[in-house]
């Protein structure tokens, strides 16, 4: 495990050629994901995942995903830490992120493209990791979403 930058640890779980796996554990504090975003994103880049899928779809979403642990899985407590999953092979990226909330039921967050709900922030961040990931599931908790990106043929 070394420290990448204060707030974050990150730990490498496979050095196979092919692939990455590694742990990015960030102390619950908004300022450090951009951090862990950056860091994800320099590790797809070394495994030729560029351009729009990487720099909209995946930073987007992952910033979301931690966003929403910090804020309302650990609600900003700084004894409490997110983790960051990750996987890369050559055909998708798989980003978990973990917090240490209680969680929640992502079929009740309500659909903010609705008319009446369209001035309520509530439920963006859901609506985007679902719009922009190629699959987004979440554990029966509601503390731990996956997110998988996969790689655009041609």
């Amino acid at each position: 495990m070394r420290e990448h930058t204060e707030g974050i640890r990150v730990r490498e779980r496979q050095s196979d050629p092919e692939s990455a796996e590694f742990d990015v554990d960030l102390v619950s504090d908004v300022r450090l994901i951009g951090r862990a975003v950056a860091y994800l994103s320099e590790r797809c880049r070394a495994f030729a995942f560029e351009g729009s899928l990487v720099d909209l779809n995946l930073r987007v979403s992952v910033t979301e995903a931690l966003a929403n642990a910090i804020l309302y899985g650990n609600r900003e407590d700084p004894e409490k830490t997110v983790r960051m999953e990750a996987r890369i092979n050559p055909t998708a990226i798989t980003v978990r992120v973990i917090d240490g909330g209680p969680g929640f039921d992502p079929d009740d967050v309500p659909d903010p493209t609705h008319e009446d709900r369209l001035e309520s922030p509530r439920g963006r961040g859901v609506f985007l990791l679902r719009r922009l990931m190629d699959e987004v599931e979440y554990n029966e908790e509601g503390n731990v979403v996956r997110l998988v990106l996969r790689r655009e043929e041609g």
